[in-house]
């Protein structure tokens, strides 16, 4: 049977796609799921669409590790937050965690880059 829209990835997102991206799919969000699931004290924050790039979604565990997915709207990553019982931020309004920072410093002095 096809691909199914176990998300609302079509629904909240509609017909537009960011021009030089690829569509977000659920492996995407099922990523953003199994990080929530597997770490402490994980934080979502939700990143705008751009010209180049669909909505992304970041999530930062409690040590500042963290992983970026495509989400295709605000609405999935919000849902997907609501279920897992997690809050969601709007990056602009917010900005990054200093243990996002932290980390990003951490990895960098030890020589494995990771950065925005």
């Amino acid at each position: 049977m096809g691909w199914r829209d176990r998300y609302g990835l079509r629904r909240w997102r509609g017909q537009k796609i960011a021009k030089f991206d690829r569509e977000a799919n659920n492996a995407d969000i099922e990523a953003l799921i199994e990080f929530a699931r597997s770490r402490r004290g994980v934080e979502f924050y939700v990143e705008p669409e751009t010209f180049a790039t669909d909505t992304t979604a970041v999530a930062v565990a409690h040590d500042g590790e963290w992983t970026r997915r495509r989400v295709g709207a605000p609405a999935v990553i919000h849902k997907v937050a609501r279920d897992l019982a997690l809050p969601v931020y709007d990056v602009q309004l917010t900005g990054y965690p200093a243990r996002m920072r932290a980390y990003n410093e951490r990895r960098r002095a030890q020589g494995q880059g990771q950065s925005l």
